[in-house]
């Protein structure tokens, strides 16, 4: 069989990186394309992916974006017409959900938060639509997912590529040179995805927050902007311990040597969760269910107010203790393939 991947965001990468030997070891073929988009394509490169570039970002608009979709499944049917897919994959990739259907290929495409408009979209092009345990019933049905081609894996998606994570010894290297020692309480830091289609609304507490880490002199604070209108607001603060990289860095072995994980996004957070690394969501949005999971099984916290931003404890993490879900990429190739 013969395996489009699309990469329509950097969380991508990692992802199908676990994935795809899983389908080579199948006998299957697989090629990739990606959007370039924050750093996706200098992840998949890093990563070996070698990926067909095609379409970029289509900005904070909803018309923008409208238009930008629009215009990259035009790009990718044209792409993939004549190169005999069997299969289109993707973690909810809209463009290329369209371009399959146009084309009369089948589309898999999995999902992890109920409240994006765009389900509206993926979920009824889909062939088959893949979603966690935890993903409401109800929001399924109100996406147009029929019953018949849904189905449920256990975990997340950050299992599937964090389950058998061993830390790279040399990374404390790459660490010292950014210049964060040993001794530091290290902060890794997400700010809101403002641009995107599920962000319609102001999240002032992750910069309160990041304000208050700023004077705090044994803390160190890796801040990984989405965007480069991002990077170029908080290069204004002048705070003397924030810390934006130029170059994408490894993110397993980043938030593994992390003390806290903050971010007003998803996977992040549940990157640190699954690595048993403390993590606060200061996300303003509609709360996610998978993240209400995570929260009741102690390895999420939640911050909702200036308070809670007062009295948030940072110290040196005294233990990691991942989650064992070492079972979910085989379960998920196996919905994936069926």
């Amino acid at each position: 069989m013969r395996i489009w991947i699309d990469l329509a965001n950097s969380p991508h990468v990692p992802f199908f990186r676990a994935l795809i030997p899983e389908f080579v070891a199948h006998g299957h073929q697989v090629e990739i394309t990606a959007r370039d988009f924050a750093q996706t394509v200098e992840l998949a490169l890093n990563a070996g992916m070698m990926p067909h570039v095609i379409g970029g970002h289509g900005g904070g608009s909803i018309s923008g974006k409208a238009g930008n979709l629009i215009g990259r499944a035009g790009a990718l049917r044209k792409w993939a017409r004549d190169r005999g897919f069997d299969l289109a994959l993707s973690h909810n990739s809209y463009a290329q959900i369209a371009a399959a259907a146009a084309l009369g290929v089948k589309a898999v495409t999995l999902m992890d938060y109920e409240h994006q408009p765009a389900n509206h979209l993926a979920f009824r092009l889909a062939s088959r639509v893949i979603v966690p345990r935890a993903f409401p019933s109800s929001e399924l049905k109100k996406y147009g997912a029929s019953t018949r081609k849904v189905r449920r894996y256990e975990g997340t998606k950050e299992d599937v590529y964090l389950a058998d994570f061993m830390t790279d010894p040399e990374f404390s290297n790459v660490l010292l040179r950014l210049g964060v020692r040993t001794r530091d309480v290290l902060v890794i830091a997400r700010p809101p995805a403002r641009e995107a289609l599920y962000h319609r609304f102001e999240n002032e507490l992750f910069d309160e927050l990041l304000a208050s880490l700023s004077t705090r002199n044994e803390v160190k604070i890796i801040l990984l902007p989405r965007s480069e209108n991002q990077r170029a607001d908080y290069e204004t603060r002048r705070w003397a311990n924030l810390i934006m990289p130029q170059e994408a860095l490894d993110g397993a072995n980043l938030i593994a040597a992390a003390d806290l994980v903050v971010s007003a996004g998803g996977t992040m957070n549940r990157e640190a969760a699954a690595l048993g690394v403390p993590a606060v969501s200061i996300y303003a949005g509609k709360w996610a269910a998978i993240d209400q999971e995570l929260m009741d099984e102690g390895r999420l916290r939640r911050i909702t107010s200036s308070e809670e931003v007062g009295a948030l404890q940072v110290e040196k993490k005294t233990s990691a203790i991942p989650r064992d879900a070492k079972a979910v990429r085989a379960e998920l190739v196996q919905l994936i393939l069926e």
